[in-house]
């Protein structure tokens, strides 16, 4: 399906000679009385290399059908080191390496439900929930006396995942953590 450039996203996969490529950033530009100008910057799916385009704003680009799967994280494969998912409807396993998802993995437990994005049988993304819910292993304890308003302090989660949380969060707690912005969103019950 053709969609001009002006109409393209961030996160959005285009294809282009027989690859996948997926809009890491778009930056939309009207210098004075001149054309409007588009650069995005795109990272290849299969071989993860980078690149940048300038567009003119009646260019035309290819958009990637994708299917949408649910999926459960299963564990990390400590032979090869990537991830094993399933599908939550076929059951079928299969595998995404680590510089494929590595940024996403820090919010994921085993056994976390998601969605991947598939071009035709190949996995191509993987669709986070927009929070998730994580234990704190590691917290200092609050220094009586230090309870001003907006002190944060840094804790980690069960996953590996480091973030700053409000001073009165102490181990054990469970936290709601935004995955697009990696922030603390509250305390979870």
């Amino acid at each position: 399906m053709g969609v001009r450039a002006t109409e393209i996203r961030k996160g959005q996969v285009i294809e282009m000679n027989g690859d996948l490529l997926v809009v890491t950033e778009y930056e939309h530009k009207t210098p004075g009385n001149l054309r409007a100008i588009i650069n995005i910057k795109t990272k290849s799916l299969t071989t993860g290399a980078a690149a940048a385009m300038r567009l003119g704003s009646s260019d035309v680009l290819e958009v990637a059908y994708l299917d949408k799967k649910k999926a459960e994280y299963l564990y990390k494969d400590s032979g090869s080191g990537n991830f094993v998912f399933m599908d939550t409807e076929s059951y079928e396993q299969f595998e995404l390496s680590q510089e494929f998802v590595g940024d996403k993995m820090p919010y994921l437990k085993e056994n976390t439900q998601l969605e991947v994005s598939f071009h035709g049988t190949t996995p191509v993304g993987v669709v986070l929930p927009a929070q998730v819910i994580l234990e704190v292993t590691e917290a200092e304890e609050a220094v009586k006396g230090n309870t001003t308003s907006g002190v944060k302090k840094e804790v980690t989660l069960e996953t590996g995942l480091q973030i700053k949380v409000p001073i009165h969060i102490s181990r054990g707690d469970k936290v709601k953590v935004s995955t697009e912005t990696g922030e603390f969103q509250g305390r979870a019950s």
